[in-house]
């Protein structure tokens, strides 16, 4: 009889279901409905984004220039802020000479001061014709060069802090060629998701299109070596007000907003730096 009834109590436990509170079903529900959404967005977008096939190469490979083989530097140096103008004045001394040495196979795209964003701080952009090979034998010369010695020694004196990066230029974009002014310039660096770089040049292969007209796009690059899934824009106009109806001026153009819709979700940060050039720049 014992027997029988444990029996009972167990085949009883084991088949009843727990009875939930009402909020629990709402809650299911929530998951339910939650979990088939993003099958029906991936869906929807699928209509609409282009895809990026599965690629086995390396990025720089994949978005930068085929025709030529040039490497980029972007140098920033964060200035004391007493020693701004003495930096500035050995730099136009010392910077040409490097530009017009034809030893040097290295050129000086643009150098800057940063005017709006971070205060007492300088910009210089260096192409190498030859890539990593190029970069090597400029720095294997310039540690022969006396005079290069004692200006860095000099310059590191002036600095708080500095830093580099070497970059790829998009093959989509513009070259950095010289140009007249005057002009200011804004340099836009994004950081992007890692895995997102070729996302990003699938859309902006098209998104360029829309700022040609006022011939304010200077060039586009990528990071090599440094602070990885960089981007760096670089931009001229003639003075904010124009960059500001220029900028304005893309938004009335059919397309413009669903690729800048695209691109936000790829950036994890972003910094605009508005630049006046030195006197030596190549980029007036």
């Amino acid at each position: 009889m014992a027997a029988r009834v444990l029996l009972r109590r167990s085949l009883a436990g084991a088949s009843a279901v727990p009875r939930l509170p009402p909020s629990a079903g709402l809650a299911l529900r929530g998951l339910v409905s939650s979990a088939s959404r993003p099958r029906e967005d991936s869906w929807l977008k699928s209509l609409f984004v282009r895809k990026v096939d599965p690629r086995k190469d390396a990025h720089s490979n994949l978005l930068a220039k085929r025709e030529t083989s040039s490497l980029y530097k972007l140098q920033i140096h964060n200035v004391k802020p007493e020693c701004l103008e003495a930096y500035n004045k050995i730099c136009q001394e010392v910077l040409p000479k490097i530009h017009e040495e034809k030893h040097y196979p290295c050129a000086l795209v643009g150098t800057w001061n940063t005017w709006y964003g971070e205060q007492d701080q300088a910009v210089h952009l260096w192409r190498y014709e030859g890539g990593y090979p190029a970069l090597n034998e400029v720095m294997s010369k310039l540690r022969q060069n006396k005079e290069f010695t004692e200006f860095r020694k000099e310059r590191g004196n002036m600095l708080l802090s500095r830093k580099n990066q070497l970059l790829l230029e998009f093959s989509f974009w513009n070259e950095p060629v010289p140009r007249e002014g005057p002009n200011i310039y804004e340099l836009r660096s994004y950081q992007l998701r890692p895995g997102t770089m070729i996302e990003w040049g699938n859309y902006w292969a098209r998104a360029i299109r829309f700022r040609q007209d006022n011939n304010e796009a200077v060039g586009g690059f990528f990071s090599q070596i440094g602070q990885l899934y960089m981007v760096h824009h670089l931009w001229a106009y003639k003075d904010l007000q124009t960059r500001e109806d220029i900028r304005n001026a893309a938004w009335h153009k059919p397309g413009w907003d669903e690729l800048v819709y695209y691109t936000v979700p790829l950036i994890q940060e972003m910094e605009s730096r508005i630049m006046i050039p030195l006197k030596i720049s190549p980029l007036q």
